[in-house]
């Protein structure tokens, strides 16, 4: 493989270097993960190798290129609406700013109440 500035690289180059030669394109992707990481604040680097880790698993775990991007794609959604995800922080930081002091996180975690039905026990 050349010697090739990733970061002048465009979507064309990406995608002509991946039908061309797929073992350059795979070196050059993990290099760019690296170098995006490793230019990185010294506080983000080891949650950045934890996330690329677990979207790496994804991708091996998937069987086909676009089973791995609706993995990757839920991934992501899941930390934005799920549980504790960037919805809650900012309904947090909405409540907070509109002096409310209960966490709101609780209000939208979608945790619900229930009332438990007591089932008889069949006779022996």
């Amino acid at each position: 493989m050349k010697n090739i500035k990733i970061g002048e690289k465009d979507f064309n180059d990406w995608a002509e270097m991946a039908r061309q030669d797929p073992a350059g394109f795979e070196a050059m992707r993990l290099a760019a993960i690296d170098e995006f990481i490793d230019n990185a604040p010294a506080e983000q680097r080891d949650r950045l190798r934890k996330l690329q880790w677990r979207i790496d698993q994804e991708r091996r775990l998937a069987r086909t290129p676009m089973n791995a991007c609706i993995r990757i794609s839920r991934m992501m959604w899941d930390n934005i609406l799920g549980n504790g995800g960037l919805r809650d922080r900012f309904a947090e930081l909405s409540g907070l700013l509109q002096g409310d002091s209960a966490p709101v996180s609780s209000q939208l975690s979608g945790e619900s109440t229930a009332e438990v039905l007591a089932f008889a026990r069949p006779s022996r």
